[in-house]
């Protein structure tokens, strides 16, 4: 009888082990880099998660001389989630990026919230070309390209917010290479010309084009990519860049961006910048030019909608001190064309920011204060001045 038991009992422990083994699977590997890597056993998949929120307070004065507050603004500025990876095989990425505030979501002009901003699979098909297809930023100007968590200053200038391409839904391709010591970075697109998340588009597309020349290579850790010289480069280290867009038969008044217009219309962008850095000290310049044949648009009401149809420029220079406090100072303006100078004002923007650097780009403090002029050109409306001060707080991994 006893012989039986220990039978039994070797015999159900022994099972029980079996089945344990057998059930037990493989875990995932993690990483902690740029975010939170999960790769699978099988390294087949990998997916990044990242997340980043900007927390801002901002007061407006009633004009130049008169510093009553106009306008407060406190709100959380974005807030986004982004996850990429790649799928079974490391050649093959995609890239999700989700926002969750109101000014994000592209919700005053198109009426819906607009989760969505990226929405990208890529294939590299060797070191040097890529194609994509999906909704993405198209290949615009410098400032835009860059990551908004990558800023000096609390936003981008005005220049950018009124001739930039934004983001699109269309087939993508990447090219770089080196002639001799030459770097070079070719970016091209086709594309609805309509802007994110748009589900019916008009019988006209978008062709935008890019050129990057790097003559002294690339920077260090993609330093073109992000303002201000983190890496302190050792060399200097310039880039020069040219974008054309052509949009045709939009209805948009920015092309992808801007309030929907009473009728279609072609617009054309031009966009140069030039960059430099060393040794901490960074200076951007942008030019951007935007025209089209017809830029008004009138509705049955007499309602008019129209495209800035005009030229701005950008320059922004900075220092970062070896503490990783950083100044910066602005000069923006844009400048309408005659056809629109009755329905918009030229606008000078002068700033100056005292950034503070936590963990890079990734966690910092930052503020600035801006002085606005506005002039009409064409009309007897009163011209106006303004100050802005605004303070931000960054943090994401």
């Amino acid at each position: 009888m006893r012989k039986s038991l220990y039978l039994v009992v070797v015999y159900l422990v022994f099972t029980t082990s079996f089945v344990k083994a057998q059930t037990i699977s493989p875990s995932p590997y993690f990483s902690f880099g740029k975010g939170l890597g999960i790769t699978s056993p099988d390294s087949l998949f990998l997916l990044n998660i990242r997340f980043r929120m900007q927390n801002r307070a901002a007061f407006r004065t009633e004009s130049a001389s008169d510093l009553s507050i106009d306008q407060v603004e406190a709100r959380v500025r974005r807030l986004r989630l982004r996850f990429d990876g790649y799928i079974y095989n490391p050649r093959l990425t995609y890239l999700i990026q989700l926002s969750f505030t109101r000014a994000d979501m592209d919700f005053d002009d198109t009426g819906f919230p607009n989760v969505i901003r990226d929405a990208m699979v890529i294939y590299a098909i060797n070191k040097t070309f890529s194609i994509g297809l999906g909704q993405t930023k198209l290949p615009g100007n410098r400032q835009r390209v860059n990551s908004s968590g990558d800023l000096q200053l609390a936003d981008r200038s005005i220049v950018n917010s009124t001739f930039n391409i934004d983001r699109d839904f269309g087939v993508q391709a990447y090219y770089n290479n080196y002639v001799g010591k030459l770097y070079y970075v070719l970016r091209g697109s086709i594309s609805t010309g309509e802007g994110r998340n748009i589900v019916a588009s008009d019988r006209g597309l978008d062709y935008t084009g890019r050129i990057e020349l790097l003559p002294f290579g690339p920077f260090t850790n993609g330093g073109d990519y992000f303002e201000g010289d983190l890496m302190r480069e050792s060399k200097p280290k310039i880039s020069l860049g040219v974008t054309l867009s052509q949009n045709k038969n939009t209805t948009r008044a920015g092309g992808q961006l801007g309030k929907f217009l009473y009728d279609s219309r072609d617009m054309t962008t031009f966009m140069t910048d030039f960059l430099i850095k060393y040794n901490g000290w960074a200076l951007a310049c942008e030019w951007l030019e935007r025209n089209s044949p017809d830029p008004i648009t009138i509705n049955a009401d007499g309602d008019v909608r129209f495209i800035y149809t005009g030229f701005g420029q950008n320059y922004q220079g900075s220092y970062l001190f070896k503490n990783n406090y950083e100044i910066v100072a602005r000069y923006s303006q844009i400048n309408p064309f005659e056809k629109i100078q009755t329905l918009d004002d030229l606008t000078k923007q002068y700033t100056i920011g005292v950034n503070k650097y936590i963990k890079g780009h990734r966690v910092k403090l930052q503020s600035d204060i801006t002085l606005e002029k506005n002039q009409w050109l064409q009309t007897s409306n009163a011209n106006t001045d303004s100050w802005t001060i605004r303070f931000q707080i960054e943090v994401g991994i």
